[in-house]
């Protein structure tokens, strides 16, 4: 199972548990109910548009080129970025992409740590990268963009106490990328460009496979 997959069963088993999405027929906050309504853009109440770093504060000056380009590229193929209240988020969740209705969360409890919420933006954005090297942003599917033995050790170690073993590739190297300047940033301009990202980044042979199955590859 991908990533994607994955989190599309996640939103499955929250439809299960709230039929009709909306804040007052969510049955628990910080739930998969209340993913879910968030993830369907049913519940919009604490959930905010971002522009530009701006509207995460002044304290995201710093960083207010890689982050306002990230969201800009992200724009341009229709991948939106919110901020959204703390309620929505399972515990522990700074961030959220979402792989089906290709929106991007970020918890609003941890803006006013910059720092660890860039990172966010990069693992989430990077999950973006995933979809377009499988084809299109607009796929169900996504595909790793760099062979899993490029990975650091110490990336995978701390991934694989993480996540679950049926996501780790993904996982592991979006969390890679989250400490990596600028690589998030690039891999989306060229997700965002005529460029095809295979004729940047060199296809593992699974991926190869892949894209040329559906056509996307000669």
């Amino acid at each position: 199972m991908d990533m994607k997959k994955f989190l599309a069963s996640v939103l499955a088993a929250a439809a299960i548990a709230t039929p009709a999405f909306a804040e007052d027929k969510v049955k628990s906050w910080r739930s998969l109910d209340s993913v879910g309504c968030m993830m369907l853009r049913e519940c919009i109440e604490g959930v905010d548009k971002v522009s530009s770093s701006k509207d995460l504060g002044p304290e995201y000056a710093e960083f207010a080129k890689e982050i306002d380009t990230i969201v800009a590229v992200l724009e341009t193929i229709d991948v939106h970025v919110f901020v959204a209240d703390n309620k929505y988020f399972l515990t522990n969740m700074r961030g959220l992409y979402d792989v089906t209705g290709n929106n991007l969360f970020l918890n609003r409890y941890y803006l006013d740590q910059p720092t660890k919420l860039l990172q966010v933006i990069r693992h989430e954005g990077w999950h973006a990268a995933q979809d377009c090297m499988a084809g299109t942003i607009k796929n169900t599917f996504t595909a790793l963009v760099h062979p899993e033995e490029d990975v650091p050790d110490w990336i995978r170690r701390g991934a694989e106490r993480t996540y679950p073993r049926k996501v780790l590739p993904w996982e592991a190297e979006a969390m890679w990328k989250m400490y990596s300047e600028n690589d998030t940033m690039h891999a989306l301009k060229v997700c965002a460009s005529s460029t095809k990202m295979w004729e940047v980044y060199e296809p593992t042979p699974m991926t190869k496979e892949w894209l040329q199955d559906k056509g996307f590859m000669e």
